[in-house]
Parts: C-alpha cells; sequence; structure tokens
C-alpha cells in the first residue's frame, strides 16, 4: 500500500470554500489503475487555522507515479487549487509506503 497525504492549513472562515473546492471537482481517480481510495479529512483548529488532510491510497508507488503523469492528473488537478487567500500557505505533500497492513 502507497499512501499519499496532503496537509492544508486553511484559514478561519474559509473553510465551507475549501471543502466545496474539493466535494464540486472531478478527481478523474476512480478510472485510474492502481487507484484504491481517497479521503478529505477534516482536523482540529489551532494557531489560526483549520488542519485539513487529504489521503490517496494507491496498490504501488509505481501506481501513483504513473497518474502523476497522466492526463487524469492534469485534468483533476485544473483549477483544483480554489483562492489562494484561503490558504495560510501552501499544502505539504508527505508520501508513506506500508510496512505493516492489519485487517
Amino acid at each position: 500500500m502507497y499512501l499519499t497525504m496532503n496537509r492544508f492549513k486553511v484559514k478561519p472562515g474559509a473553510e465551507e470554500a475549501f471543502e466545496a473546492v474539493w466535494k464540486n471537482r472531478d478527481s478523474h481517480l476512480k478510472s485510474v489503475p492502481g487507484f484504491v481510495a481517497f479521503h478529505l479529512l477534516k482536523g482540529p483548529e489551532k494557531d489560526g487555522y483549520r488542519l485539513y488532510a487529504s489521503h490517496t491510497f494507491w496498490d504501488s508507488e509505481a501506481a501513483f507515479t504513473a497518474w502523476t503523469k497522466s492526463e487524469a492528473f492534469r485534468a483533476a488537478h485544473k483549477g483544483a487549487k480554489g483562492p489562494s487567500d484561503m490558504y495560510l500557505e501552501p499544502p505539504e505533500l508527505e508520501i508513506f509506503e506500508s510496512v505493516q497492513h492489519l485487517a
């Protein structure tokens, strides 16, 4: 399993607009080979921002890398950022490879 995660620091009062950007876009992920699941998570409010994290699960690093080079990736990210004034800072990308899985 391969996980990619973006952390977003969203300014207070911009939460609804941020969530709308995600809910109203076509991610094109369901048609991508190796895609497993996507989650948008809302975290705590602290230090002047609301923390959000997007998690995308993949079968493998190769599947994720292929997606980043695909037309589906370009289509999913076209205009997906939303107004930049809703963010405290740019998102932070984190990537993880599974070393243990319990189900």
